[in-house]
Order: structure tokens, then sequence, then C-alpha cells
């Protein structure tokens, strides 16, 4: 009987089933070589060792049932030191990795997170509303994430008036316990920060024309460019935070740390932390050369013209 089934095993080796895993690396997805440098397979899975996917992405429990449910397929991530496992990506596949972005931003990131990278965190902002506006959010982020603050960020425009310095300052005892009572995720502490902040941001506004001019003036009117290659290098504060978290606390501000006000800079484009090998990072360098290119032009031109207004004389 034994050497019947041995043999009889040895004639049909279709009978042996392997486990899923063992056939899946026996035959793996055809892989594809994208623009960002990495092999990523049709079925979604990715080799770069480099590329980080998030504590998150690896937990095979995150999967979301409503991406499912709405025709998104879970895509499988091979991630050095962590295994395989499944993920559903907010946005399809194919559009989160057409652009190689900054490692913290992966196939499980929130739309308007991606958004918000790619289209604002890093691009200099000069405008004084904007810039209140950024420097509120960014005080939020000491509680909360990126991805919540944003998708709050409509209503934070609605209950702060648009983030007009001006009207806030105006706000009463009785509006800012309105606001803590209109579902607002702010605490009562930070609703009292950001009147205060107001206020003195208009005493600011007095003394130095605007607050651009006050914030800009700490980095020479010139966004900061480290260019740094890994998310591990990108530093929570800095030297330079640290001297304006000094000044507007002299001042009187409040809810203004180093780590806060680097995030501040940050997002308002006063250092670009785009990692090296991001997009936004390139397009950044480009048109900083391109406005170098018109600026020697100016400057040219500028000294041409002097030059024949001297002869002329």
């Amino acid at each position: 009987m034994e050497s019947r089934s041995e043999s009889k095993t040895g004639s049909n080796p279709r009978s042996v089933r392997r486990p899923t895993a063992v056939r899946a690396r026996v035959a793996p997805a055809r892989k594809v070589r994208l623009e960002s440098g990495r092999d990523v397979s049709e079925d979604g899975s990715s080799s770069a060792s480099g590329f980080s996917w998030g504590r998150s992405a690896v937990d095979a429990r995150s999967l979301d049932s409503r991406s499912r449910r709405n025709g998104v397929k879970p895509v499988k991530i091979v991630t050095e030191g962590h295994g395989e496992a499944e993920v559903v990506p907010s946005l399809p596949l194919e559009l989160v990795i057409s652009k190689r972005r900054c490692t913290w931003i992966t196939a499980y990131s929130e739309p308007i997170y991606i958004s918000f990278h790619d289209e604002e965190w890093g691009v200099p902002v000069y405008d004084d509303q904007r810039l209140f506006e950024l420097l509120v959010l960014s005080a939020a982020l000491s509680e909360f994430s990126w991805s919540t603050i944003l998708n709050k960020r409509d209503k934070f425009r609605n209950l702060l008036d648009n983030f007009d310095p001006v009207s806030v300052s105006k706000f009463t005892e009785k509006k800012i316990l309105s606001l803590r009572s209109s579902g607002i995720v702010l605490s009562e502490q930070k609703l009292r920060a950001v009147v205060e902040n107001a206020r003195h941001m208009l005493k600011v506004i007095d003394e130095f024309g605007s607050f651009s001019n006050y914030c800009w003036s700490f980095v020479n009117h010139k966004p900061i460019i480290n260019g740094f290659r890994y998310a591990r290098q990108v530093p929570v504060k800095s030297p330079k935070a640290e001297i304006i978290s000094k000044d507007l606390m002299r001042r009187g501000f409040r809810c203004v740390g180093p780590t806060i006000i680097y995030s501040f800079m940050q997002a308002a484009g006063m250092v670009n932390d785009h990692l090296s090998s991001c997009f936004r990072f390139r397009d950044f360098r480009a048109s900083c050369c391109s406005q170098l290119k018109i600026n020697a032009n100016a400057t040219s031109l500028g000294k041409s013209l002097n030059q024949a207004f001297v002869l002329q004389a």
C-alpha cells in the first residue's frame, strides 16, 4: 500500500497542492519600472527597500472595508523588515506612485494630505492672512495630525472669520465660549491663544508694515533649502526656529514653541524640507534657478542703462 501511494503521487505531481504563499513566490507578477526608479509589480507590490509605507500600512488589520466595497482593490506591499501585508490605497495606486514624493506620503495617505504636500507645503507664503492661518494650524499639530487638521480646515475658516487677524482680535469672551460649543477641535486654551496672537500680530504689522516682513526678515527674505535625502534627517526644530519663537514670546504670543514655529516655517515655505528625491523639491529648485536668471538679467540691464546714461551725460 505504501509503495502504491508513492508511485501514484509521483505519476501525478498536480495532486500535491502547494501553499498559496509558496505558489505566489514561484510565479511572481511581472514587474514594471517606474520613473521614480523603484520596481512595482502589476498587482501593486513594491520591491524598493528605501520606500517607507508607514506602520499602519503594513498592518493587515488596517484594511478599509469601505474601500473594498467601492471597488478599490487592496495591493500587496513587501517592505524590508516588515514582511508582506495588504493595504487599501486612498487613491488609485498609479496616481500615488506616478510621481516620487517625500517618503511620508504613501499609498495609504489621505487625498487631502497628498494635495497639501503637492500644492501648499513648502510654497513661500507672503500674505498676512494666510500666514496667520498657518500659524494657527501649526499650533494645532501639538494635538492633531495634518490629515485631521486639513479635514477640519473649512470649519476653522468659518468659525475664525477666514483667519482674518483684525476680526479675530475682536473676539469677546462670549464668542470664545461659543466657539468651544460649536464643535471646533481646538481646546479652550488654544482658542484663547489664537485670539491673543491675532491682537499681537496687529502690533507687529504696525511696527514692520506686515507680518510677512517680520517673519521673512529672520531668513533674509529667502527660503532655506535643506535638500535632505532621508526623512529621518528632517528636524523637528532648528536654531532659527528657536530665535523666532523667543522673539514671538517676548512680544506676548502664546503656543509658539520652537517645534510649532518650525512646522509653521515648513508650511509657509520659509524652510523647504521636501526630500531631494521629491518632485516638489526639483520643481522648487528649478523655479529658484529661473528667478535667479531673471534677477541677474534685470541687474545686467540696469547696469547697461546706467552706463548709457553716463555716456550721454
